[in-house]
């Protein structure tokens, strides 16, 4: 299994593989780039069949060298890979269904008026929910909150899309600027036409740009959240409902619709980010799972993020 991960991924692919026999798994992450307790989970496992790979760069570096070996059929078949996070569609298909969870528990009345409010990088979470509206689910529509790296909040208000330097943020898991599923929402935006995303993914490689006349058909709004209005989304949600939530759905939590009803995904256990937290509430939380890593040895291999060295990497350590 080889997957690229900017926080959580990783982390719940590893312990759904943990000590199986027959199996080896494989996660890039951006050194120095998620969070200490994120690292820990992935690193200090002890399990023999798992490799923690820090790669130099951001994750948009590790998902690069993912996709070129990917790319190289022969090896990826002999080595017999799967993929393992939102690369593979049957990952984004899975998370369909708590959208659905979630939308028959509200009140008839208001189904027909649900935004739901979806912290995202990488693109996958949000599109899993806009493909359940495709399938006859009548959701309003989809907000999609970002952090300081705000592409997509670009894009879904100028209709360009536009790389950018990644900066490092107090949501970590969201510091990507190449949203690989973005590719996929293409497909569908470009009339099923998959020449024509050929051609845009083309010069957006190319270019780092590329200005769209149709995402105006889109049900998408957006919001863009900097470190400091996380830090103050935390304050103010914990004074005001005594609840911790973790700096990526604290973007969310930027500009709702009042015309609408909200439902916010969360992202993860704030614990994963007392720094943070602390910073923002005088609060340091904590879990008895992760208090327990900080006991363990970290476990990983530092490495460039070069499809080559990944690719010598996994051939001497597959099964």
């Amino acid at each position: 299994m080889l997957g690229a991960t900017s926080g959580d991924t990783g982390a719940a692919a590893i312990h759904g593989l943990l000590g199986k026999p027959n199996t080896a798994i494989f996660i890039l992450y951006p050194e120095g780039r998620i969070s200490p307790l994120q690292e820990r989970q992935m690193t200090c496992t002890g399990a023999a069949n798992v490799h923690a790979i820090a790669v130099d760069g951001s994750f948009d570096d590790a998902q690069r060298v993912l996709k070129e070996i990917f790319g190289d059929a022969d090896f990826a078949a002999k080595q017999r890979l799967s993929a393992v996070n939102s690369i593979n569609l049957a990952r984004v298909l899975g998370q369909c269904i708590y959208y659905l969870s979630a939308w028959l528990r509200l009140p008839t009345a208001e189904r027909g008026n649900v935004e739901f409010v979806v912290p995202t990088g990488n693109f996958g979470n949000v599109f899993a929910g806009w493909l359940l509206q495709r399938m006859g689910v009548p959701i309003r529509g989809f907000k999609v909150a970002t952090n300081r790296n705000d592409i997509l909040h670009r894009l879904f208000t100028s209709a360009e899309y536009r790389n950018d330097t990644v900066q490092p943020s107090l949501a970590p898991s969201m510091d990507i600027q190449v949203a690989s599923n973005f590719e996929r929402f293409l497909y569908y935006a470009l009339d099923e036409n998959p020449t024509r995303v050929r051609a845009v993914m083309a010069q957006i490689k190319a270019t780092g740009s590329y200005r769209f006349d149709v995402l105006n058909k889109a049900t998408f709004s957006s919001s863009r959240a900097s470190d400091e209005e996380i830090t103050g989304i935390i304050r103010t949600i914990h004074g005001r409902y005594r609840y911790l939530i973790d700096p990526h759905t604290a973007c969310a939590f930027k500009e709702l619709n009042p015309a609408r009803t909200s439902v916010v995904l969360a992202t993860a256990h704030p614990a994963k980010f007392p720094e943070a937290i602390h910073a923002a509430t005088g609060v340091t939380p904590t879990h008895p799972a992760l208090e327990a890593l900080k006991a363990r040895p970290i476990v990983k291999h530092r490495l460039p993020a070069d499809a080559a060295a990944i690719k010598a990497f996994i051939t001497q350590r597959a099964v």
